[in-house]
């Protein structure tokens, strides 16, 4: 998921991506004009940007309201840790994963879920989670509510820069 060879962003790049944060269906001529730059700039820096893989597009879907009705966060413990890459790799196959992270601290890997319903979620963990070789342990959190489903600011990267 991560570059290395990707080229620092600058400002213009940081503008042009603000922008399509916040409306990423907005025209690359649009925001040439808000930036006073050329139409071909905007386009050569996202085309860059996707290829270096600073930046992908998607439709962010709201899970509760597209029937994902069991959305969950798994903690998973991994033993022994030469494993956690294979865990990791296969468990990133699953459709229902919406963000994986091996950690630091009790757990070894963080995973986001949406399924149908609890029977979903429940055969998820108990059919296929508990069974990859390695799993010794879940704890899964239920969210209850959705308060708020977006990126980080690009403003705080900018300032680290």
């Amino acid at each position: 998921m991560e570059n290395n060879n990707s080229h620092p962003l600058d400002d213009l790049d940081f503008d042009i991506l603000s922008h399509l944060q916040n409306d990423g269906r907005k025209s690359f001529t649009e925001i040439a004009q808000d930036l006073g730059v050329s139409l071909g700039t905007v386009r050569n820096r996202v085309a860059r940007m996707v290829e270096e893989g600073q930046v992908n597009f998607i439709g962010r879907v709201n899970p509760s309201r597209m029937g994902f009705n069991a959305y969950a966060n798994i903690h998973i413990t991994v033993r022994p840790s030469i494993l956690i890459e294979r865990v990791a790799n296969l468990i990133a196959t699953y459709p229902e994963v919406s963000y994986l992270a091996m950690v630091a601290g009790e757990y070894d890997l963080e995973v986001d879920v949406g399924c149908r319903d609890n029977n979903h979620l429940t055969n998820l963990i108990a059919d296929r989670i508990h069974k990859i070789e390695g799993v010794v342990n879940t704890t899964t959190s239920m969210v209850l509510r959705i308060y708020k489903i977006d990126q980080v600011d690009l403003n705080l990267a900018r300032r680290q820069r």
